[in-house]
């Protein structure tokens, strides 16, 4: 079930609320969990019936382990059995044809768990249906953000539910929507035009490279917001995962602001404990090498997705060693740079293959005698251009900005997200194109 269908929309997600404000009105706050962890595991079975298993077996274990931490002797032992397990069994989705939904997200979610009961850093949680309310949470499950046990430790066992939360969370989770149903599904649907056409043209290209970098942008922090949103409304704050990132000046400011909790968890059980920068150049070098590896890796299985990381790699080391200094003192030139060569990233990304890459790239640069324009490019061009300005647009913070200056903003605000719902309700009832991308990952 996607949260941009109307069975969530207008089903599911009422019978969450109106069973966690009774919670609330009645004071028995322990009810919550309970009813939040049904709704959750509910929430995955109607996703992934046939490996619906997989995720409490692996929450089970994760509780168990993290209780044992605190108490064998041979700790580290376990550890490094436990997560060998995770890391294996996810592997071996990632190989398959067949992933099962948000393994990505909560297999990091136990182990950075277990690494921090391990560290001593947190304690282990034991009772068992916050555990695993923590690991299964729905607004998060699917697609993230990826939530450390200590930012959500203290939530468990408060009852934080309000009219302004749950206010300030339909806002947020109704421009989430908005940015998925109105934005990343139109770019999705040229996208699909491009590769249907097969039309190779140099500005062709480049419309369908803008349109995936727009889609994967509105798709991705689209979800994000709709997560964010979700919890607050049932009095959970869950971590910023994007911060307008195609503003970055410098590829490091773009990883960021760009899936900051991914980037976080690499940095912290990855970068940090391979040396970080503290060590020679040529161990840095390998560091980073062996995060954007591994991150690439994260996505899937595929070539592309390994040379993804690895053009990431090699463009963070450019900077921190070469041009630095020049991206500082030149902005203007700094942003084009990132944006061409992120454009170029998601490109890679995007290829079928090792040739679906080359082909994709060769086609960006008039290889093989592409020619500029081809018969549909004009076209398209045009009836997609006022939407690709739009997308240019929203992904700034100037609309909020200039909205937050308009007298009685809190009423058009409000009119504003009405009319957002009521567009995405109409193009949902459609039955119109509808894919969540980070759903294959």
């Amino acid at each position: 079930m996607l949260f941009s269908s109307i069975q969530f929309l207008y089903i599911f997600l009422p019978l969450v609320l109106l069973g966690c404000g009774l919670v609330a009105l009645t004071g028995r706050f322990p009810i919550r969990n309970g009813l939040l962890l049904f709704a959750s595991l509910f929430f995955y079975f109607l996703g992934e019936p046939r490996l619906f298993y997989l995720l409490p077996l692996e929450a089970m274990i994760g509780y168990a382990s993290g209780l044992l931490l605190v108490r064998l002797k041979h700790r580290r032992i376990l550890l490094g059995i436990v997560c060998a397990m995770y890391v294996g069994v996810l592997v071996y989705y990632k190989s398959q044809t067949v992933l099962p939904l948000g393994i990505s997200f909560f297999t990091f979610q136990l182990v950075s768990y277990l690494i921090d009961v391990y560290r001593n850093q947190i304690p282990p949680q034991r009772n068992v249906i916050s555990f695993l309310l923590y690991i299964s949470f729905f607004p998060q499950l699917i697609a993230g953000p990826i939530v450390r046990y200590q930012d959500i430790e203290k939530q468990l066992t408060e009852n934080r539910m309000s009219l302004p939360l749950v206010y300030d969370g339909m806002g947020r989770f109704i421009v989430g929507l908005a940015k998925k149903v109105l934005l990343a599904n139109q770019m999705g649907e040229l996208i699909e035009l491009y590769r249907g056409l097969g039309e190779q043209s140099i500005l062709f290209g480049w419309i369908y490279a803008f349109a995936f970098l727009f889609q994967i942008y509105f798709d991705f922090s689209g979800y994000s917001d709709m997560a964010i949103g979700l919890g607050r409304m049932v009095g959970f704050s869950l971590p910023e995962n994007f911060r307008y990132p195609y503003l970055s000046t410098s590829i490091t400011e773009f990883w960021r602001r760009w899936h900051m909790t991914l980037g976080q968890w690499f940095r912290d059980y990855v970068y940090i404990p391979l040396g970080g920068n503290r060590c020679s150049i040529g161990k840095q070098i390998r560091n980073v090498a062996i995060v954007w590896a591994l991150t690439g890796l994260w996505h899937g299985m595929a070539v592309n997705f390994l040379l993804w990381g690895l053009y990431f790699a090699v463009l963070l080391l450019f900077e921190k060693f070469v041009i630095k200094s020049f991206l500082a003192k030149h902005p203007v030139v700094s942003h084009l740079y990132v944006l061409f060569f992120v454009t170029i990233s998601f490109v890679i990304f995007n290829g079928a293959g090792v040739s679906g890459v080359l082909g994709d790239l060769g086609t960006l640069f008039g290889a093989g005698g592409v020619p500029f324009l081809g018969p549909m490019t004009l076209y398209y061009g045009r009836s997609y251009l006022v939407l690709m300005g739009i997308c240019a647009i929203a992904a700034t913070p100037y609309p909020s900005k200039i909205l937050g200056k308009v007298k009685g903003s809190e009423m058009l605000k409000l009119a504003g997200l009405m009319v957002l719902l009521l567009l995405c309700t109409a193009y949902l009832v459609d039955g119109s194109f509808n894919p969540f991308l980070y759903f294959r990952f």
